[in-house]
């Protein structure tokens, strides 16, 4: 990984810091001051990893419901990835609600299909959290297939640290969210999950990094409605610096316990790409988490 005084978003040949060229941008996409902390320095270590991260595309050709500009994420998408990949992002995360609903299921298959033809192009290895509008029609095998994924939580190293996804795409019973068999304000980590991710935490080499899509730090209907365990078991591994979320398409940010909750705002919302949304988050050997914020997305730097 270059320092990131070194990196570019105009060419690889003359490289610029990616941080100072993101804020002082006239044109375009322009990253937004840092809101969560002071100003980055001059030099900044050279991050452990490079993340790209979006949320709720609510992706569906069909017009605009409300602020939900369906059909625009793609170009918004499109933007993005274009900053990724002058960036160098080592992986891409989709926060969940990558789609919206259809009338049918063949509707909504091609509402993935589509979408994830333009994903599929982004730079680096690319991971998906499920949302709940990802199974208002699907069930999670049939998302899963198409985005070409084999489980809906699971974990993976990186550059010395250690990621997670989780699942909260369940009822309190337990049940899965599949075809509308859920209310969205009803969402749950199971307990075969918390258990899994028990088990995980304590075996992590480095520093873990959480992603989900219900908000882990908010009470319902936003919020995962065992929220508080789950919090519980990501503060007793002692091992965990963020949780990155969407599903509250306004954006957020808490620390509760030493862990920064970070909720991205949702890039379905408003019309074209004035209103895009993503971010480009480092990771530095001191383990701050810095978010750096494209469009609506605020910045953050969590020390």
């Amino acid at each position: 990984m270059n320092r990131m005084t070194q990196l570019s978003l105009a060419t690889q040949a003359d490289r610029r810091s990616f941080l100072h060229q993101a804020c002082c941008a006239a044109a375009g996409l322009g990253l937004n001051c840092w809101s969560g902390g002071p100003a980055p320095a001059a030099e900044p270590d050279s991050p452990l990893v490079r993340i790209g991260l979006v949320t709720d595309l609510h992706y569906a050709d069909k017009p605009p419901g409300g602020s939900r500009h369906y059909r625009d994420s793609l170009a918004k998408l499109a933007m993005a990835a274009e900053q990724f990949a002058k960036a160098q992002t080592n992986l891409i995360v989709e926060l969940g609600d990558f789609i919206d609903s259809a009338d049918s299921l063949d509707a909504e298959k091609g509402f993935l299909q589509r979408v994830q033809a333009e994903f599929s192009q982004l730079p680096g290895p690319r991971h998906y959290v499920l949302g709940n509008h990802c199974v208002s029609t699907l069930t999670k095998p049939e998302f899963l297939k198409i985005v070409g994924r084999k489980d809906s939580y699971y974990s993976f190293d990186l550059n010395e640290l250690h990621f997670v996804v989780l699942d909260a795409c369940f009822r309190s019973d337990g049940a899965g969210y599949e075809r509308n068999n859920f209310s969205w304000a009803d969402s749950n980590v199971p307990q075969a999950e918390l258990q899994w991710l028990r088990e995980d935490l304590p075996a992590a080499s480095g520093p873990v990094l959480v992603f989900v899509h219900q908000c882990l730090d908010v009470e319902p209907p936003y919020g995962v409605k065992n929220a508080a365990e789950v919090r519980r078991t990501l503060e007793a591994s002692g091992r965990v610096l963020a949780v990155f979320q969407g599903h509250h398409h306004a954006g957020g940010y808490r620390q509760i316990n030493g862990i920064h909750y970070c909720t991205l705002r949702a890039m379905v919302e408003g019309r074209g790409p004035d209103n895009n949304a993503f971010a480009v988050v480092d990771v530095l050997p001191n383990r701050e988490v810095c978010v750096n914020g494209f469009g609506k997305q605020t910045s953050y730097r969590c020390p």
